[in-house]
Order: C-alpha cells, then sequence, then structure tokens
C-alpha cells in the first residue's frame, strides 16, 4: 500500500511520534492506522525500559490546589536534562500527576514502596477470606494473589488507571512521554494532603 504525507501527518497528531517513526510503523502495519499506533506504543514502551538505567537529576515540583482549598498535592518528577525540564510535555505530565494524586490517593509510587505492613495486612485479610469460601489452596492462594494485585494496582500510583484517561496507566503515559522526549523521566516522590485527614 502507498503511504501517503496526509497518512503520516494524521499518525503523528494522534501519537506525536517522529514522521519517521510514524511512516516506518504505517509502512510495517500496510497503512492500518490502529496498528500503527500499536506498533509505536510498544516500541515506546522498548524506548523507556532503554532509558530507565540513566540518572534524572533535573525536574519540576508541581502543585495542585483542588477547588476550596482543602486538598493539595506537591509532586517531584525528575528528567535528565534542563532543556526537557522546562518542555511544556514535561510540565503538563507533572501537573496531570499533581491532579490524578489529588483525585487518587496512591499510597505509594510502586508497588516495592508500600509500607510492609499494609501489604502483610490486605494478604491477610484475602487469606482469610479464601480459606472461609472453602476453595482447595492451590486455588486460594490464586485468588489471593489476584486480589494483592487488584490492591496494587489501585494504591500504586504508576499502576492506576489516569483519572482523565481510564483506557491507560500511569505507567503507560509515563511511557509515551520517555518515548516523545527521548530521555529517561521519573515520578521521584509525592505529598497529599487534606484538612481535617
Amino acid at each position: 500500500m502507498n503511504i501517503t504525507s496526509q497518512m503520516v501527518k494524521e499518525l503523528r497528531d494522534k501519537t506525536n511520534a517522529g514522521m519517521m517513526d510514524c511512516k516506518k510503523a504505517l509502512t510495517e502495519t500496510s497503512g492500518d492506522m490502529e496498528k500503527a499506533i500499536d506498533l509505536l506504543r510498544q516500541k515506546g514502551l522498548a524506548v523507556a525500559q532503554k532509558r530507565a538505567g540513566r540518572a534524572t537529576s533535573e525536574g519540576v515540583v508541581e502543585t495542585y490546589i483542588h477547588a476550596g482549598g482543602k486538598l493539595g498535592v506537591m509532586v517531584e518528577v525528575n528528567c535528565e536534562t534542563d532543556f526537557v525540564a522546562k518542555n511544556s510535555d514535561f510540565i503538563g505530565f507533572a501537573k496531570n500527576i499533581a491532579m490524578h494524586v489529588a483525585a487518587a490517593n496512591p499510597v505509594s509510587i510502586r508497588r516495592e514502596d508500600v509500607p510492609a505492613d499494609l501489604a502483610e495486612r490486605e494478604r491477610n485479610i484475602y487469606i482469610q477470606q479464601a480459606i472461609e469460601s472453602g476453595k482447595p489452596a492451590n486455588i486460594a492462594e490464586k485468588m489471593v494473589d489476584g486480589k494483592m494485585d487488584r490492591f496494587f494496582a489501585e494504591n500504586c500510583l504508576l499502576e492506576q488507571k489516569f483519572v482523565k484517561n481510564p483506557d491507560i496507566s500511569i505507567q503507560d503515559l509515563l511511557n509515551e512521554l520517555v518515548a516523545k522526549l527521548g530521555e529517561n523521566i521519573g515520578v521521584k516522590r509525592f505529598s497529599r494532603f487534606q484538612v481535617g485527614a
């Protein structure tokens, strides 16, 4: 199939990927726009994994104060260069993370950061539920693992569904930004404040 410049432009507008990457993705998928989008997202994940080991010593601290002033969030998002730290996409990502933390109230950034006592307490509750359900041990163990995965998905920032687009996780959003900006980016820390909490 002949890949037109209009097709490349349309894909670029949808994904923010480079022109050559868009053309290559359309060529590889015989002009199928949806498959090309999926291919670019997969490549973005690979790029993000390659860049994950690089140091992030620049970045921004972004804030979000909810209407009424009773809820506020501060988040630190890091990158490799001050050039990216000043980029509007990077700053927009940090603002979105601050707003997301205000809305979703995560416990930690990743599952390894969840306090051990909290994870153990949840696991014990799920084990007790599995025992009371009368399921065989091997099935009960899988039930507990599944419930723990769900617990982490609901309480760990990077695994949570993005409040503005529940079709993607925060990790997906981060991977797309890494692929677009070409350097390692990470959410370093956040703090959520609520009056009376």
